[in-house]
């Protein structure tokens, strides 16, 4: 947090403060009750009631940072939107992707894609590969390096400094940041937040789930993969969700090698998960990967899909499930980006980035000896 947090009643008793409105230099004797509610100590102490009210314009402004904005959204669930603070810097040394500095974010090859009439899937050169396989495992270091740091009380606003500084670090781009005007570095995405939220200055609670997606830009190349995290003490059935959320994507994988459909992808994660009660999101999708950020194939994750496409080897593509406790169906808030299930419950999500080999399937951004375990592999 930026503003200093209570973190024993035994601090305040032993400082004395001043009254917090400009010119008075009484001891307090009030605290504002909206400072208390939040934690906050500096500027929240008044001499009396005068004071307090006379500073009020002013001193409630300090309150933004811990409460939801109010957009008269008609919100599907208990989660709500909060302040999002300025989009960060990127030193000029780093390399960038060419949506970074359009003025809406636009990649004009993406665009060329998806206007043109080849449909074929692209095959990857050694180069290629080598350069795919930097650039995922840094992808790796940078999520498990938020991963670390995901606890109650943090903010999605600190994960993002966090994924942000740790990419430059290791000179790589955040390539969510301002790809068609997404203002940050990395994609939060919180309870029934299904994908693309926009991290900002709600802490974490006990019970939370949050889905870390982190892709990054280096030497050319972009690296994909997410993962969704327990906070404190999930509920059984939360905790269900994300396991089992993590076995689709990895049932999926298992299937991957040349000669196999694109479709099965969704085939085998869709048979999986309604065996566990759950449903797949069918709007949002798996895809090509590369020199772009998306591109061909694109990989749905449903039974009985249309997906186009068989695997050869040296196919690029991620798989990313998205597995809902309820309803598949989603709406999307007037941030333009948040999407959340339709019914207000639960979704959780992870990601790989994969390469198809002559005789099956590498998995690019794999966990490691250095990779946290996840929650439900600490049996």
């Amino acid at each position: 947090m930026e503003d200093k947090k209570e973190s024993s009643s035994e601090e305040t008793k032993k400082h004395v403060f001043k009254c917090n409105n400009p010119g008075c230099e009484k001891e307090s004797c009030l605290r504002c009750p909206y400072c208390k509610k939040y934690g906050i100590i500096e500027q929240s102490y008044f001499c009396g009631k005068a004071c307090f009210n006379s500073y009020w314009k002013t001193h409630k402004i300090l309150h933004e940072d811990y409460e939801p904005v109010n957009d008269g959204f008609n919100y599907t669930g208990p989660l709500r939107r909060y302040k999002v603070t300025p989009k960060r810097e990127v030193p000029k040394n780093i390399e960038v992707p060419e949506y970074a500095n359009h003025p809406e974010g636009i990649s004009v090859s993406e665009e060329a894609v998806r206007l043109s009439k080849v449909k074929e899937i692209p095959v990857y050169s050694e180069h290629d590969i080598e350069e795919m396989k930097v650039v995922c495992k840094l992808g790796r270091l940078v999520l498990d390096t938020a991963h670390k740091a995901v606890k109650v009380g943090v903010t999605t606003d600190e994960l993002d400094q966090i994924v942000h500084e740790t990419a430059i670090e290791n000179d790589c781009y955040p390539s969510p940041l301002n790809y068609y005007k997404f203002p940050k570095s990395v994609c939060t995405s919180v309870n029934e937040v299904v994908c693309h939220g926009i991290p900002d200055k709600r802490p974490l609670k006990d019970g939370d789930i949050v889905n870390l997606d982190v892709t990054v830009f280096h030497h050319g190349y972009h690296g994909d993969l997410n993962e969704t995290y327990l906070v404190g003490n999930v509920d059984k059935k939360g905790k269900k969700l994300v396991e089992k959320t993590y076995n689709s994507l990895m049932k999926a994988i298992d299937i991957c090698k040349p000669g196999v459909k694109i479709s099965e992808i969704g085939n085998a994660i869709g048979e999986y998960i309604e065996q566990e009660g759950f449903s797949v999101v069918k709007n949002y999708i798996g895809h090509g990967i590369g020199k772009l950020f998306h591109t061909l194939p694109s990989v749905l994750h449903y039974k009985k899909n249309n997906a186009h496409g068989i695997m050869k080897p040296g196919n690029i593509f991620t798989i990313e499930p998205m597995i809902n406790e309820g309803t598949y169906k989603n709406v999307k808030w007037l941030d333009d980006w948040t999407v959340v299930t339709e019914d207000g419950k639960r979704s959780a999500q992870f990601e790989h980035t994969l390469l198809i080999t002559e005789d099956g399937v590498e998995v690019l951004t794999a966990r490691n000896e250095n990779s946290p375990p996840l929650e439900f592999m600490k049996k």
